[in-house]
């Protein structure tokens, strides 16, 4: 990876806005954002960025954790801080493909079969409790998800843009759950785990959740038009030949990887950039360096991987992998540049 930039190979129109362009609008679009998710969402910043930064990806967001830790809450704030569309599924066990996508109906006065689209049809997608469903159902996303369109009775039907699902799963050692088929979480760009609040966080919770729920005054901060902007100044983000060969390294290395079963994609490659180049974006920056590549790679590549039983027996976990990959993998000199 001999390949170096400089500001001069940088397209014009991708370099750094002055304080009142393009740039400084991003920058407090969101920070209105998170902030209003941090009135609800206590002591959990980390992961109110991580979602906004797969938001503005354009991916999907799975959130993994015990129940009661904030999960729902945390997808419902993001889609209430956005004056766009939003459904929820609750997804059980009885729940049918067609619950979620939509069903043909035949109209008696028209004679003819009508498309009523299903809940997926929104901008955003919050779906509770995703592997309580069964396989069948939770396919159904499947499409969606990556091709942003439903095909019912052989016709195809196009969603809204933006469009983005946010999942929430409860770990697969808690009853009534079905482990996500492979292919289904390879859709979802990111994973977070919530984790337990620390004393503080949990105290205040106590503190503000008592008389009034903090959701009901959560009021759009941003519309439709704003997300979209914010979207397309994140696909202009400039990455270096040698960031990218850098994240290809850490791809490649999971394949490679004597304790894994299953490597990283090369979905979740691409996915790896464009969540780097919104981190970037959300940090003043228009070019991707690899410690925002890093930044991203557990949550992106984590959920991805499967381990081998060596490794599962000596307590390994998919996290502890991809921290090792990072740690072997050398960051050319030319890639820490702009």
């Amino acid at each position: 990876m001999d390949v170096q930039h400089n500001i001069a190979e940088v397209p014009a129109d991708l370099r750094s806005a002055g304080p009142d362009g393009p740039g400084a609008a991003f920058n407090d679009i969101s920070t209105r954002i998170l902030r209003s998710i941090e009135t609800v969402i206590d002591g959990k910043p980390d992961a109110a960025r991580l979602a906004l930064t797969v938001l503005l990806a354009q991916g999907h967001l799975l959130l993994e954790d015990v129940p009661g830790v904030g999960k729902t809450m945390l997808a419902k704030t993001l889609a209430r801080t956005i004056d766009c569309s939003v459904n929820r599924i609750q997804f059980t066990p009885d729940l049918l493909p067609s619950d979620v996508t939509g069903v043909s109906i035949f109209n008696q006065d028209s004679r003819r079969f009508e498309f009523r689209p299903g809940p997926v049809f929104a901008n955003i997608v919050i779906g509770d409790e995703i592997n309580r469903a069964s396989a069948k159902t939770q396919s159904s996303l499947l499409e969606c998800m990556e091709e942003h369109q439903v095909t019912v009775d052989g016709h195809t039907h196009v969603l809204g843009d933006p469009f983005m699902v946010v999942a929430t799963q409860n770990p697969i050692e808690m009853e009534g759950t079905y482990p996500l088929p492979e292919a289904q979480r390879d859709r979802f760009m990111a994973r977070i785990s919530m984790g337990y609040p620390d004393a503080r966080a949990e105290a205040d919770m106590l503190e503000s959740h008592q008389s009034v729920n903090p959701l009901e005054a959560i009021r759009p901060v941003a519309s439709v038009a704003d997300i979209a902007g914010m979207m397309r100044q994140v696909r202009g983000v400039y990455v270096s030949p040698a960031v990218k060969d850098y994240t290809v390294a850490l791809g490649r290395a999971t394949r490679e990887h004597p304790r894994l079963r299953l490597g990283a994609s090369p979905r979740s490659l691409l996915q790896l950039l464009r969540a780097a180049k919104a981190g970037a974006a959300l940090e003043g920056r228009d070019f991707v360096l690899p410690d925002d590549v890093a930044a991203v790679a557990d949550a992106v590549l984590a959920h991805r991987l499967l381990l081998d039983r060596k490794a599962t027996s000596a307590g390994d976990t998919a996290s502890t992998i991809v921290a090792d990959v990072l740690s072997r993998v050398p960051v050319a000199r030319e890639a820490q540049r702009r």
